[in-house]
């Protein structure tokens, strides 16, 4: 997919479609070494016990922060746990700027967007068998030990790493299609993306389409909002697309997170949840599914908004995060690996 770029009026909405996918490849090759036979351990491997149960305390420590107590427990058909929390403790509120208080209120859309919930669409598979979280509450992929133990490093655990945004199209590294809009001030974004179910042969790929609204330099300052499918086995420990949100203020350094890995997006909505399999998906030579996504600032309070399908409102995030986007985006990008 070439990339376009236009110089455009000054409209608080960009709209367009996006329908492609490609893969990103990252292989690697594990490597393992044994001792010779009557010969002594090696010093490290003496003290391996010790450092794996460091790395599982500190792993179940992260746990009981991130996973909060549930009112309603659901066993997804695809094998993901989805846990209904009190709106107010998800973890968006261990955010000292957002400690005591309690999700806000839904700002109007922008002008010629109303929402068109009237119809509840079945959206994700944890939903297949009429569940559902009660009002108040908010669905929360459950995070367990076997997703840490398939990351990277514990410390990057539930972030990307810093190639996440191109300045352009060009590139020697992976696969990849961007269009994108700069060089204005830009209050919001909406895409209708095709999915599919790729397949990712090793649990280092990952493939993706998505929306990015981005303020900053393409420096140490980068600001995003991200949001779309992705297929990631190191993530997810699966090959299902799932839904996916993400954000950093500082390039991916140590801001940031997926999903609700972090403090940060407030949730609202009760029946989607962030992170879970997306179904239907789309078929060669036949039927196709789309999800729409819809990104914008509400000029009231300045948080920006996140809509997904035709109409669900999913919640925010806070102004306070960002530095450049507290004010607009300067680029809106849309695109896939």
């Amino acid at each position: 997919m070439a990339s376009s770029k236009s110089q455009t009026t000054k409209l608080p909405i960009i709209f367009t479609f996006v329908s492609f996918l490609l893969i990103l490849s990252s292989l690697t090759t594990p490597v393992c070494s044994k001792p010779l036979v009557g010969s002594r351990l090696p010093a490290n491997q003496t003290l391996r016990p010790r450092h794996e149960l460091h790395k599982l305390k500190r792993i179940r420590s992260y746990l009981r922060k991130i996973n909060k107590p549930a009112v309603k427990t659901i066993q997804s058909p695809d094998g993901d746990v989805i846990d209904c929390v009190q709106s107010h403790l998800q973890p968006a509120f261990d955010h000292p700027q957002l400690k005591g208080q309690k999700p806000l209120e839904p700002p109007e859309r922008p002008k010629g967007h109303d929402s068109v919930e009237s119809v509840v669409e079945m959206l994700q598979s944890w939903t297949d068998a009429g569940e559902s979280c009660p009002e108040g509450t908010v669905p929360i992929r459950r995070t367990t030990e076997k997703d840490f133990l398939r990351a990277s490093s514990i410390r990057r655990f539930g972030r990307k790493i810093r190639r996440g945004v191109r300045r352009d199209t060009m590139s020697s590294d992976h696969e990849h299609a961007v269009a994108f809009v700069n060089g204005d001030q830009y209050y919001g974004a909406k895409a209708s993306i095709n999915v599919w179910a790729p397949r990712v042969t090793d649990q280092y790929e990952f493939s993706l389409s998505q929306l990015w609204v981005i303020s900053g330099s393409f420096g140490n300052d980068l600001n995003t909002i991200e949001a779309g499918w992705q297929v990631s086995p190191e993530l997810y420990g699966d090959n299902y697309p799932r839904f996916f949100t993400y954000w950093t203020t500082d390039a991916y350094q140590a801001t940031g997170c997926y999903n609700l890995l972090c403090s940060g997006f407030v949730q609202i909505n009760n029946k989607i949840a962030i992170g879970a399999a997306i179904s239907p998906r789309s078929s060669y030579n036949a039927r196709q599914f789309d999800i729409g996504i819809m990104i914008w600032k509400d000029p009231k309070h300045g948080h920006w908004w996140l809509e997904f399908g035709s109409g669900l409102l999913v919640g925010y995030w806070p102004s306070f995060l960002f530095s450049h986007l507290q004010s607009h985006a300067s680029m809106i990008q849309f695109g896939g690996r």
